[in-house]
């Protein structure tokens, strides 16, 4: 029988698998996988920001930059419904929260994530980036790059350790991708997807990140992705300043993520999601039209903002007119600020496909330029350079809304080239992560999941504990009674099982206590009892029942509030089985061996 030239490369494959498992060690194979996953998440980034650009370009190449535009109404919508079309009728799945959706399949999917993701986001994204959608790129590419380096992890048959590894790395080569940040993408990975930097670790990531940045190097230039002149020296008398400015980048940090939070909780009540996409299209257009800057990414703001070019951010608006007055310009930056977190969220809310991380870099940049531009028309002696402090407030947003200040120190020096201002970034992203912190414990990314006890952290007990699910340890060679059921009846049950425990079932299935061996051994060897007395008479209730789906963390805490060593576990009252101290620290002890080695 002829084999086919699918079966034959499968064959060939598997061959290689086995070839490879003799002769490559896990630890160098790893190393080669992570070179070629920078490779396809550097290409898919390089080809999300060419699609973004050519389809803005091409759609705003007629914008009067001297009035306002009705085609900031149209455009955004039209970018939105696109992309909500293609997500429920080709897509099926739901592609938005892309960093948050990485966590989750770290945390409680074994780092798979599905084929589709591979390109699904790049191009559901371009379309709402492209058109309008007050966004970010970023989310989209981090989701592209994991799954490419789940993708290929699954292929090669590697181990959800590796895999965990091999997500990472596409995560961080995507970041390194679209901002040529190499630094800030293995950064990311670790403060944001909060994998652990270890020698396993630490390779892979600078690998695929450093290739990452190397293919964006090549294929669009060396220039850094926002252009920024340092004219002005940043000398120590300044720095009481930048402690006021990381103060307010971290309340702005605040007021963005509880903005969207709220604005994500208002969209959450939408069941029709032809109603859905109507309301958040119609607060976009709204927000668009009379704000410009929140076209987009808003990238252009943010080079005009560092090029010390003050008035152009009011191009394209109906307030053009009034683009010299100072207090004006003030009110209408103030207004950015403020009004980005609707944008965003009605963006993703009616059904576009963007994230928070370029909206936070954009927010930062407005503010820092809003703070420095406010003190130097208040009469104070000291001027501020406005390019600096708008290149601050970038570090100090970012670094607030991800709770990741390092990622956000280097990411900003990576994009401008503003090494000089170290120092001022340094401080500014310490005290504006430090006074969200003491409001909020996690970022906009991990708060959903840590609410549902589903988060993976660098606290090695509490990642354990996540990894481990109450359904894999169930146990159910546990015989039951009924409450009806003799002494006589009992003892004979006993006798078949190797258990000193026993569940007692009513006749629907439903749990209604438990009679323990040690509580009866008394009276079991009384014969003439056996007629007389019945399982209802000497059951007790137990001191506690688990939930099918409870977190780990809930469980422990009934097991420590309770003092039992096995609690039964229910799923709308029926019996399912019972979980077991020594079950939940041999798996404790194997899962922390498995994902914790160096």
């Amino acid at each position: 029988m002829k084999i086919s030239l699918k079966e034959k490369i499968k064959e060939w494959f598997m061959s290689f698998l086995i070839w490879r498992e003799h002769h490559i060690k896990e630890k160098n194979f790893v190393l080669i996988l992570a070179f070629f996953v920078g490779i396809l998440s550097g290409l898919a980034a390089i080809v999300l920001k060419f699609l973004i650009h050519f389809i803005s370009q091409n759609l705003t190449a007629s914008v009067n930059i001297e009035s306002g535009n009705p085609l900031y109404i149209l455009l955004p919508a039209v970018g939105v419904v696109i992309t909500a079309l293609y997500v429920r009728f080709i897509v099926r799945d739901n592609i938005s929260h892309g960093v948050t959706r990485v966590l989750y399949a770290i945390s409680q999917n074994k780092s798979r994530l599905k084929k589709h993701n591979i390109y699904t986001s790049v191009l559901a994204s371009s379309v709402t980036i492209g058109f309008g959608g007050s966004v970010g790129a970023e989310g989209p590419i981090v989701f592209t790059g994991a799954a490419i380096g789940s993708n290929i992890g699954s292929t090669f048959r590697m181990s959800p350790r590796i895999l965990m590894i091999l997500v990472g790395c596409g995560a961080a080569a995507g970041i390194a991708g679209i901002f040529k940040a190499p630094i800030a993408g293995m950064l990311f990975t670790l403060e944001v997807l909060m994998l652990d930097l270890t020698t396993v670790t630490v390779m892979p990531l600078l690998i695929a990140s450093i290739t990452s940045a190397t293919m964006a190097y090549v294929y669009t230039g060396y220039e850094f992705e926002f252009f920024f002149a340092q004219t002005e020296n940043f000398y120590s008398s300044r720095i009481p300043y930048v402690i006021m400015l990381g103060l307010l980048c971290g309340f702005v940090s605040l007021y963005f993520t509880r903005a969207m939070n709220m604005m994500e909780n208002f969209f959450g009540r939408f069941k029709n999601p032809l109603i859905k996409t109507l309301v958040g299209c119609s607060i976009l257009s709204a927000l668009v039209f009379l704000l410009p800057p929140l076209y987009g990414e808003g990238y252009g703001s943010i080079v005009g903002l560092l090029a010390g070019d003050t008035s152009s951010i009011v191009n394209g608006s109906i307030f053009y007119s009034d683009r010299n007055q100072v207090w004006f310009l003030a009110l209408f930056i103030g207004l950015i600020i403020l009004t980005k977190a609707f944008a965003t969220s009605a963006t993703n809310g009616a059904g576009g496909v963007g994230g928070t991380f370029a909206p936070s870099l954009y927010v930062g940049c407005m503010t820092g330029f809003l703070f420095a531009f406010a003190v130097n028309h208040l009469g104070f002696d000291m001027q501020l350079s406005t390019k600096n402090f708008a290149l601050i407030g970038m570090a100090g947003v970012m670094s607030g809304v991800m709770h990741a200040p390092l990622m956000a120190i280097f990411l900003t020096a990576e994009l401008t080239g503003g090494y000089d201002l170290f120092l001022p970034l340094l401080i500014v992203s310490t005290i504006a992560y430090g006074t969200i912190k003491f409001f909020e414990p996690y970022s906009i990314y991990t708060m959903r999941l840590a609410k549902r006890g589903e988060l993976l952290t660098h606290h090695k007990d509490k990642a354990v504990l996540t990894l481990l699910k109450v359904n894999n340890l169930i146990e159910t060679d546990f015989l039951p009674v009924y409450p009806k059921m003799t002494l006589k009846d009992m003892v004979d049950i006993i006798s078949k099982s190797n258990r000193n425990l026993f569940p007692v079932l009513n006749e629907r299935k439903e749990l209604v206590g438990v009679v323990l061996l040690d509580d009866i051994r008394n009276i079991m060897f009384r014969p003439e009892l056996y007629r007389r007395m019945r399982v209802s008479t000497f059951m007790s209730v137990p001191p506690g029942k688990i939930e099918i789906g409870q977190s780990m963390d809930a469980v422990m805490k009934q097991f420590d509030d309770t003092g039992a060593w096995n609690l039964p576990v229910v799923e709308n009252g029926k019996y399912v089985g019972f979980v077991s101290k020594s079950k939940i620290f041999n798996s404790y002890r194997r899962v922390l061996r498995h994902y914790c080695e160096d």
